[in-house]
């Protein structure tokens, strides 16, 4: 008896178009993430990677505050003469919220670093937007000054990181430079070695003024380097200073001939909140910036 089932003449074609329009969206959504390679987005997107002018190192930390920490690298940049840019997580502002004051207040830019330390690669843009504005507001009221800098937890940037930087209003910047001071069993002179085979001109440096979300007490090392890099840096004749005097033009730093662009996504929902994790993630650890 022949066969009563029957398959539609397309079903093929419409499962082969469904399975390219969800790859394509896929790509699209982690594209942006081959900027997390340090020298490609040096080339690619500058602007987005932090080269700013000549003569000029923007040092910047990521992670804090920290009460345990941070007030360590605010006494070593006082003695040293120094303002810096400070990524700072919602998370933590809200333990210290008197040291993200006080960090406004002894002359630092502050930047948004996320509410919680996580990877965006695989989140949607309203749940990024959500964590980037909780943040951004935590910063403002313990400061009462406007933030401007968004950086991406891991250097994992995604389109969902692009679109909510711009609804959030923030301009994104990587790094060029980098110590690797979370890493377990390193010591400062690591951290220095690192940080000078990867500097170029213009460099955004980055270090960690907390261990939140590194190997326990890896700040040490990155608190004993720092005068050993600053003596470095001025005696190349560098001026050394926060991002605000690097040379960033941009609203956003991700559109123009120096970088990438994006469009607003059109409508919103939710994702849910997850617990910060205190350990790194070693698949972004690899991506932000490992060549």
């Amino acid at each position: 008896m022949p066969s009563t089932s029957r398959r539609h003449p397309g079903a093929s074609g419409h499962l082969a178009l469904g399975a390219g329009v969800a790859a394509g969206a896929a790509m699209a959504h982690l594209a942006p993430g081959l900027v997390c390679l340090r020298r490609l987005r040096c080339v690619a997107a500058p602007r987005l990677a932090g080269v700013g002018r000549a003569g000029h190192v923007a040092l910047t930390f990521d992670d804090g505050p920290d009460p345990v920490s941070t007030p360590a690298f605010l006494d070593e940049l006082d003695r040293l003469g120094l303002r810096a840019t400070f990524f700072l997580l919602g998370s933590q502002v809200r333990r210290a919220g008197g040291l993200t004051a006080e960090l406004a207040a002894r002359g630092h830019e502050l930047g948004v670093h996320g509410d919680t330390h996580t990877n965006h690669l695989m989140r949607p843009w309203w749940w990024v937007t959500d964590d980037l504005r909780r943040a951004r507001d935590l910063i403002e009221g313990a400061t009462g000054t406007k933030v401007r800098w968004f950086r991406p937890p891991y250097g994992a940037f995604s389109a969902s990181s692009l679109v909510a930087a711009r609804i959030v209003d923030l301009q994104t910047v990587l790094w060029t430079t980098w110590g690797k001071d979370w890493q377990p069993g390193i010591e400062a002179n690591d951290v220095v070695a690192m940080v000078r085979s990867t500097m170029r001109e213009g460099a955004t440096v980055l270090l960690h003024d907390s261990d939140v979300t590194s190997a326990p007490g890896s700040w040490k090392r990155a608190l004993a380097a720092l005068p050993v890099l600053v003596d470095g840096w001025r005696e190349a004749g560098s001026e050394i200073g926060p991002l605000g005097e690097h040379g960033l033009s941009g609203e956003h730093g991700l559109s123009g001939e120096h970088g990438l662009s994006g469009e607003h996504a059109p409508a919103r929902g939710n994702d849910g909140d997850p617990a910060p994790r205190r350990l790194a993630d070693p698949a972004a650890r690899r991506c932000n910036g490992e060549e």
